[in-house]
Parts: structure tokens; C-alpha cells; sequence
């Protein structure tokens, strides 16, 4: 329960504070006790939604983390949660409305007050172009994990092991999703919506590239950092380099991750209530959860102890992204996407023992 002490404590503010902002919200002439009780709702129903969204997003974080020295787990765990709350949750948002709405930051701020409706309006108009950039970016995540040539570790063996084989093909993850998204976006109903659709896609993918680039850049194997210490313990600063650059690429590749799966919960809130301050509350508090998740992971070994829960949740990261990137021909409650990212981590949780056995 320790670690989960912090989460529970924002959680219960944040549930405190949606109470008020309903019950001080007079703009459609409601407020009061009522409609309190009715934002209270809504942000616990969104806290669990960000939860099942990105519980995989938890065991992924902690696979990486375990790579990270305990610097760069701190920062990510101070930082990263900042980012997360305030930058997904109440910048994002703002950033697409104020783009598409060709305003600045503070009028979307002030739209998002004063005609929530048309705020909503906007930023549920974009869904199917954030799917495709959040999309793109979680599907090359998947494929990367799987078509890996070193990969020994096979959940079901015969595919996997071809997919392993065809990772000695540099460029082939890029190559198939690019494939699919060219071949989707020559499907879409409308003829104006297929180049930003393919666009955003791109940029996805050009995102990962860059991130996936700087982690490979700046990463140094644990062994390769104990060798460096050892030869640079009598220069501090050398040693700070080596430390640094040991995680400072894994970091940006978890925190482009981390927005990568809010994107759907961000945008599916919106479908829930009009309302920024309950959005940002409710998922601040799922992805207070999320962090407190990622920590329990790392300090119980729990990926050592289930050989194939790392699996399960790139097979889930792999869902996740195909759901996203069927939105402009399938509309899937953000619900049923937890709930089948949850189902696949309960089965490998269950092969694993019974892998064990």
C-alpha cells in the first residue's frame, strides 16, 4: 500500500475538487449539490478509464525502467508524471483546439469555459487524426518488440519465431505500417480527410524514428556503464556524462510512449463530459495510478516472475494501436479497448504459471 499511498491521496483531492467544480458551475444554470455528485462521478469513472487504458502502458514502462539507473527512474517518476497530468491532460488538448481553431492557447482555455460545447466539438473532430499519429506510433512500438533477431523469449513459439527472423530485415517495422496506412487512407469516405489522415501517420511514425534513434544513441548497456564508471570514478564529471546518457534517451522514448496511449483516453473523455478541469482530473488521477503501478512492478521484480506478462502487454500495445487506427471506419468504446488490453495481460499472467508449473 505504500506505494500506492500518493495515488490515493490525489485521487481523493481530485475527486474533492470535481465535486466543487460542479457545484459551482452555473453555466447552464445547474450547480449545487447534484451536479457535484454528478462531476464526482465522472472523474472516478475516468480515473478507472485512464487506468485500463494504460495498465499495459505500466508493464511496458517498467521493463524499460529496470534499464534506467535510479536517477532516471526518479525523473521519470517526478517529471514524467508532471508532463503527464498537465501537459496530456490540459495542454494537449488545448494545443489541438487552439491549431485547428487558429487561436492561441489562452482563447482555447477560455473556450473550454465558455462554449464547452464547441470545444468538444473540435477536439472530437480530430479524433481519427490523433488516432493515426498515436496509432502509427504504438503499432511500430509492437512490431519493434517482436521482430527483434536477439529475441529469445517466445509466448507462441511458431510465430514468433518467424517474426524474430524477419527483424534481421532492418526497416521492415516502418515499412509495413506505412503500407497499411497508405492502403487505409486510400479507403477513407471522404476524399478531403485522406492526406491529413496520412500525414499524421507519417508523422508518427517520423516521431518514432526519432525517439527510437535517441534512445539507441544515448542508451548505455548496464555493463557498459559499470566499465565506463570504473575507468572515469576518478573524473566525476565523466562519470555524470555516463549516468546521463544512460537514460536520457529511454526517458523521451517512455514520455513520446506515455502521450502515445493518453491520446485515446484524452479525446474518448471528451465524449463523456465537456468539462477540462474534470478531464484533467479524473485521467491526472488514472495516471497517478499508472506511475504508482509501474513502481509496484519494478520493486516486486513482477516481470522476472511472469515470464510472459511483457508479452501480453505489447500484444495489448499492438491492439491498442490497431483499435486507434480503425477509428475512422469502427467507433470502439474507450471501455472495450481497456477491457480487451486487460484480458490480454490476465492470459499471459496465467500462461506464465502455467508455463511454471
Amino acid at each position: 500500500m505504500k506505494v500506492f499511498t500518493t495515488s490515493i491521496i490525489f485521487t481523493v483531492l481530485s475527486l474533492i475538487a470535481a465535486f466543487f467544480v460542479g457545484f459551482y458551475d452555473t453555466s447552464e444554470g445547474l450547480g449545487g449539490f447534484p451536479h457535484g455528485a454528478k462531476f464526482f462521478f465522472i472523474a472516478f469513472v475516468l480515473t478507472v478509464l485512464e487506468v485500463s487504458l494504460s495498465f499495459d502502458n505500466a508493464v511496458v514502462n517498467a521493463s524499460i525502467l529496470e534499464r534506467m539507473n535510479e536517477l532516471w527512474q526518479r525523473r521519470f517518476l517526478t517529471w514524467g508524471i508532471l508532463i503527464a497530468v498537465f501537459g496530456m491532460r490540459l495542454v494537449f488538448p488545448l494545443a489541438i483546439v487552439g491549431f485547428i481553431a487558429q487561436i492561441d492557447p489562452w482563447s482555447a482555455l477560455t473556450m473550454s469555459f465558455t462554449d464547452p460545447k464547441r470545444y468538444a466539438d473540435i477536439m472530437l473532430s480530430t479524433h481519427h487524426l490523433v488516432s493515426a499519429f498515436g496509432g502509427s506510433f504504438l503499432l511500430l512500438v509492437c512490431l519493434n518488440y517482436f521482430f527483434d533477431k536477439d529475441k529469445k523469449t517466445h509466448w507462441f513459439t511458431k510465430v514468433e519465431s518467424i517474426l524474430s527472423s524477419l527483424g534481421k530485415m532492418q526497416g521492415i517495422s516502418m515499412a509495413l505500417v506505412l503500407i497499411l496506412f497508405v492502403v487505409i487512407s486510400r479507403h477513407l469516405p471522404l476524399e478531403n480527410e485522406k492526406l491529413p489522415y496520412l500525414l499524421s501517420a507519417l508523422w508518427g511514425i517520423v516521431t518514432f524514428a526519432i525517439v527510437d534513434g535517441f534512445a539507441a544513441l544515448f542508451e548505455v548497456e548496464s555493463d557498459e556503464v559499470v566499465h565506463s564508471l570504473e575507468a572515469a570514478k576518478s573524473n566525476s564529471s565523466a562519470a555524470t556524462k555516463v549516468v546521463a546518457s544512460s537514460g536520457l534517451g529511454l526517458f523521451l522514448y517512455l514520455e513520446v510512449l506515455d502521450a502515445s496511449f493518453s491520446f485515446d483516453g484524452v479525446v474518448g473523455a471528451f465524449a463523456i463530459t465537456q468539462n477540462l478541469l474534470v478531464i484533467m482530473l479524473g485521467l491526472g488521477s488514472g495516471a497517478f495510478f499508472v506511475r504508482s503501478i509501474t513502481i509496484y512492478l519494478v520493486e516486486k521484480k513482477t516481470l522476472n516472475q511472469f515470464k510472459f506478462l511483457e508479452h501480453g502487454a505489447f500484444y495489448a500495445i499492438g491492439a491498442l494501436g490497431a483499435i486507434m487506427i480503425s477509428s475512422p471506419f469502427i467507433h470502439v468504446s474507450e471501455w472495450v479497448t481497456g477491457f480487451v488490453g486487460v484480458v490480454i495481460l490476465g492470459v499471459s499472467i496465467w500462461a506464465s504459471r502455467r508455463a511454471e508449473a
